[in-house]
């Protein structure tokens, strides 16, 4: 039997049930290796974005949880539950957590990155990505792709008028 050797924690992860801790000054670097596999010539491709679910079909969440990975537990369940009603699945979107520091805030390297014909931003301030102003559950046709831009589901859950607000623009978002 011959030894594995690697420092991939993604590999790790799948090879071992105990949780892993590494020293702060490795944490850094380590990070570093982190990335996304999708299928490419290789099998294997680094991406420039960690993200969530399916760039190909054009659909892409922008949110920015700096305290989840993606969302909340609630708003996780809130989220699939949303994407169920339009026979959507994280399977077939794409989710990204601009709070993750691997992730550019650049839109233009987003728009590269993902080749999205359909974005929501889900308690993202457009001026923070450098777009003109878009009113909350309203969207804006550019060349390539649509923005619509919303709550987030923590300010939806706090405030029901603006879910009942959500969802009656987002179906119509949707079935554009």
């Amino acid at each position: 039997m011959c030894h594995l050797k690697t420092d991939n924690p993604v590999a790790l992860q799948a090879l071992l049930s105990e949780t892993l801790f590494i020293p702060k000054d490795e944490e850094e670097s380590k990070a570093s290796l982190i990335r996304n596999v999708a299928d490419g010539a290789t099998g294997r491709e680094e991406e420039e974005f960690i993200y969530q679910g399916d760039k190909t079909t054009g659909v892409l969440f922008i949110l920015r949880y700096p305290d989840y990975p993606y969302f909340s537990p609630q708003a996780e369940e809130a989220f699939v539950k949303t994407l169920g009603a339009l026979s959507l699945s994280f399977e077939n979107v794409a989710v990204v957590n601009l709070a993750n520091p691997h992730n550019p805030n650049d839109f233009k390297r987003i728009m590269q990155f993902f080749q999205p014909t359909k974005i929501t931003l889900l308690g993202v301030e457009p001026i923070s990505l450098k777009l003109p102003e878009i009113a909350h559950n309203a969207y804006m046709k550019g060349r390539v792709a649509t923005v619509f831009n919303t709550f987030s589901f923590e300010e939806m859950f706090a405030d029901v008028q603006k879910k009942k607000m959500f969802w009656n623009e987002f179906k119509t978002f949707i079935g554009i």
